[in-house]
């Protein structure tokens, strides 16, 4: 399981190094191949590439003109594209998705469970004050026993 914020960075070439940590979980649980995608082109969904085939064994599930499955496709194969980890632990982001989510340079690289998601640090920052943690987020988790 992915979990906590590491900072990184982007080099020029677009070439991200995951944090040692997800490295380290990316190595004994996962290997090096990767899907990376965005759903809304603010920040870089990477999901190992087993975790992204058992998203797509569900969404295959639901028939072809389902129009939630179609909208979630248009954009995850928009920004998306398969990457290989090299010996360094870098990975190319997309130009296109580079350019949508402003991930150059300083990145905030968060662990969600099963996948990582990228974003540019001032970007996330704004992010978590426009959409601050709520009693009603808080009475929902308590729901689930969490």
């Amino acid at each position: 399981m992915f979990r906590g914020n590491y900072t990184a960075r982007i080099d020029p070439k677009g070439r991200l190094k995951i944090p040692t940590v997800f490295r380290n979980i990316l190595a004994k649980q996962y290997g090096s191949n990767f899907y990376i995608t965005s759903l809304t082109g603010e920040s870089a969904l990477i999901y190992p590439l087993q975790e992204w085939q058992n998203i797509e064994g569900r969404l295959a599930l639901l028939p072809a003109m389902d129009a939630h499955r179609r909208r979630f496709l248009d954009r995850a194969n928009y920004y998306g594209q398969e990457a290989t980890m090299d010996l360094q632990g870098r990975i190319l982001i997309h130009p296109l998705l580079r350019r949508s989510s402003g991930i150059i340079g300083e990145v905030a690289v968060l662990g969600y469970l099963t996948y990582l998601d990228v974003w540019e640090l001032e970007r996330f920052q704004q992010r978590m004050h426009a959409d601050p943690y709520t009693a009603e987020d808080e009475a929902a988790l308590a729901r689930l026993g969490i």
